[in-house]
């Protein structure tokens, strides 16, 4: 490679890795700013905001997120150019994205999750990042190639710059963007991720995503870590199925003026008994770390939010899954590892919640290395939880792909 061309492409990655980072910083100033404003509370967090917040207003706000998703998607389909993903543009022989429409599209989820849509927030500064990164790289005369691998590395530095999570998003990049580790792969993937991560600490805390109790891990857990794998990947294989179905029968017309402030509606309603419903995911997340309320309350969320998540993605909203699985598999670790203990007590419930998160978010998503790494990364948890991680991501990852190939020829 030639020096002038050499120089271009570092020069590049590292305005990608800026770029993303300033994008993703952005982007989660603005959700909490409107996650402030519409429920009113100064210093919480977003669950004991909304917990604190009177249910007429928590109905309102999260009908009025509906309003917003019904017609922002609506004039966004209509009005825009054609949206094209993150994975589709990384295999395109010209990976640039639309700018506008993009921006746009990332704004909406932005928006609705911070007013209560139960959907991920991690599309978003992953889209932000992308775009960016295949804009700079075109106008720079890079080659195909190398503006494909930047729009890969620019959407998995917006991960990283999000969920202060460098190595995730590196990992993410090539695991599941690129499905390369070469030389040529890694070097942009961890420059990018790491600079994005840097930059966003001008406006973000660099602190976990979550915070842990003391956990405990003894052999309890780790037999039990190969059991619920199996189990986990199962919901997980269904979990996928039914958010695929609703997000491919979703419409892109006047019926989203309709069916979207609807399914909000119905969010908001049941926030009335279950505050804890709203946002992406991370609040029932915690409370099952945590493992302080009652397991009818996880059982209930857990079937809830598998629901809810359906639904507005069936209304035509639109958001990631990366939030919302990683809950599922901590609620369904909590109460299959309560019901455990009652055989073989030992290990801590938070671990089961941490290992559970893990095997659930792996094999929801078709990353097994990525969730390892996340789960790791948002928790801060101790070297000693990656044995019954590993264990129980495996089996859950597994046991998907058998369930997929069962019904492709069944």
């Amino acid at each position: 490679m030639r020096a002038d061309r050499l120089s271009r492409l570092v020069v590049v990655t590292a305005l990608v890795g800026v770029g993303a980072g300033l994008g993703g910083m952005a982007l989660a100033l603005l959700l909490h700013l409107v996650q402030h404003l519409a429920y009113g509370y100064v210093d919480n967090s977003f669950t004991g905001g909304v917990e604190s917040a009177p249910w007429p207003r928590r109905v309102l706000v999260v009908t009025g997120g509906g309003l917003v998703a019904g017609f922002g998607w609506w004039a966004l389909h209509r009005f825009g150019r054609r949206l094209v993903g993150i994975a589709a543009a990384v295999r395109a022989e010209d990976p640039r994205m639309p700018v506008l429409t993009t921006v746009c599209h990332a704004l909406l989820q932005i928006i609705t999750v911070a007013l209560g849509s139960p959907l991920g927030r991690e599309v978003a500064p992953r889209e932000i990042g992308a775009v960016f990164a295949g804009w700079i790289s075109s106008r720079a005369g890079l080659s195909p190639a190398q503006c494909r691998t930047l729009v890969a590395c620019g959407a998995g530095a917006g991960l990283a710059a999000v969920y202060d999570v460098p190595l995730g998003g590196a990992v993410f990049t090539l695991e599941v963007l690129l499905g390369s580790w070469s030389v040529r792969a890694v070097l942009p993937a961890v420059v990018t991720s790491v600079l994005a991560t840097v930059v966003s600490w001008i406006g973000l805390p660099n602190q976990s995503q979550y915070e842990l109790p003391r956990l405990t891990v003894d052999g309890s857990l780790i037999v039990w870590s190969a059991v619920i794998g199996p189990v986990a990947g199962v919901g997980a294989y269904w979990f996928s199925r039914a958010t695929s179905a609703a997000r491919q029968r979703a419409p892109r017309g006047r019926a989203l003026l309709v069916t979207a402030p609807l399914a909000f509606l119905v969010l908001g309603l049941l926030s009335i008994p279950f505050p804890q419903l709203l946002g992406n995911g991370k609040g029932p997340a915690q409370l099952a770390f945590d493992s302080t309320q009652a397991p009818a309350l996880f059982a209930a969320l857990l079937v809830l939010r598998a629901l809810i998540v359906v639904l507005c993605l069936g209304s035509g909203a639109a958001g990631g899954l990366l939030t919302p699985s990683l809950a599922n598999g901590a609620l369904l670790g909590v109460l299959a590892g309560g019901l455990w203990a009652l055989a073989w007590p030992g290990a801590s419930p938070g671990s089961f919640a941490v290992v559970g998160a893990a095997a659930f978010l792996a094999a929801a998503q078709r990353m097994p290395l990525t969730a390892v790494v996340l789960i790791m990364e948002f928790t801060n948890a101790s070297h000693d939880l990656l044995v019954p991680v590993l264990l129980a991501v495996a089996g859950a990852v597994a046991t998907e792909r058998l369930c997929g190939r069962r019904a492709k020829t069944g």
